[in-house]
């Protein structure tokens, strides 16, 4: 079996959890959930048991600061700074290439810095198949048995099981959001399953669909890579990565390569959330709050703020995130109440989605410091 390496794409400001979550300091660096560690560490732990220190983490050049104090254990060459956004594809290609170039043809696998996962044994054993399939010659991803019609993720169809890695399965197609009735259709059939964007590929399996798929794009991220360890390194950065394609991975490679029979998934249900919304966070909150006499309003304070009082009179399933004021809520029900000290979110459940449209609202003020 080939050494596993992981790749971490650390990017997006996560505009759902405005006023928290901003471009200059985004969601995977907080800790929206109490749990000691900010969604970015929390990846890091759990992938150390598969990849040791054998860990690549993709970011934005304003971010590397932040990231780097996060994560003192990863040396400086374990770090990519991305002069500006090209999409997954791009950051996943680039850290691919240099780990190939590094360490040969090893298994190279992309998660995100910013979901959670509530079962890391399962999350393991998932990704152990995943990386058997990946030595078999395919991209393999791992799939979330959903646990709802849900229409905010896309979906992953899978046909017949892999003969050669069992426990995986052929991947048919890859397919967009859909509506509720046909995410209804989906769950009901048993054979679609969310994609949470994880892949996992021998580097070489990789960067050769790539350049099958997406030949400028690989070129460019080619000539990068092969400058990276050297003096040359921004100089060739600034020749070329202004000009690499923005592209999903999914659809630079999966899409195209699932309908040449070259994707497997590996189903999983690990507990997985990729905390789009504060309707996710409220759900993880009272869930961890879900004892018979535990109360239904939860409480985060946010990083920098000093613990104060949260009151409710007649008000359940309500989430507040607190700065340096008491908050009451009284006869509310299913709430977030975000206070960050410069600006203040009220919101329903229900609209969760809907608060990036206030980020673009305060964007169009010329409130930048908000944003």
């Amino acid at each position: 079996m080939n050494e596993f390496h992981a790749i971490i794409p650390a990017g997006g400001a996560g505009t759902r959890l405005w006023p928290i979550s901003r471009a200059s300091s985004p969601k995977f660096l907080k800790d929206l959930t109490g749990a000691g560690a900010s969604l970015l560490q929390q990846t890091v732990s759990r992938l150390a048991p598969l990849a040791g220190q054998n860990i690549m983490v993709v970011t934005g050049t304003t971010h590397i600061p932040s990231v780097v104090r996060q994560l003192p254990q990863l040396g400086e060459e374990q770090f990519i700074a991305e002069p500006s956004a090209r999409d997954s594809m791009a950051a996943i290609g680039l850290a691919a290439a240099i780990i190939n170039q590094r360490y040969g043809d090893v298994v190279v696998g992309s998660f995100a810095a910013d979901h959670l996962i509530s079962d890391p044994r399962k999350f393991e054993k998932a990704v152990s198949t995943a990386i058997d399939a990946a030595n078999a010659g395919y991209v393999s991803t791992i799939g979330i048995q959903p646990q709802s019609p849900a229409t905010g993720f896309g979906y992953i169809q899978a046909d017949h099981e892999l003969s050669a890695v069992p426990g995986s399965y052929a991947v048919t197609e890859f397919l967009e959001k859909p509506d509720i009735q046909t995410a209804r259709s989906y769950v009901a059939s048993g054979n679609y399953f969310w994609n949470a964007g994880m892949f996992v590929a021998r580097a070489d399996v990789l960067l050769t669909a790539l350049e099958k798929y997406e030949p400028k794009l690989h070129a460019g991220i080619m000539s990068i890579a092969t400058a990276w360890d050297s003096d040359d390194r921004e100089q060739v950065l600034d020749a070329h990565w202004p000009e690499l394609k923005k592209i999903a991975i999914d659809h630079a490679i999966a899409e195209p390569l699932a309908d040449d029979g070259g994707i497997a998934v590996v189903p999983a249900d690990m507990g997985w959330t990729d905390i789009g919304d504060f309707s996710a966070v409220n759900e993880i909150l009272q869930d961890a709050n879900s004892s018979p006499n535990a109360p239904t309003i939860t409480k985060r304070v946010v990083e920098g703020g000093t613990q104060q009082s949260v009151l409710s009179v007649e008000s359940t399933n309500c989430t507040v995130f607190t700065y340096d004021r008491p908050i009451s809520l009284v006869g509310v029900n299913d709430v977030v109440v975000v206070d960050t000290g410069d600006a203040l979110l009220v919101t329903s459940i229900a609209h969760a989605q809907n608060v990036k449209d206030v980020v673009e609202q305060v964007r169009a003020t010329g409130r930048t410091d908000l944003v």
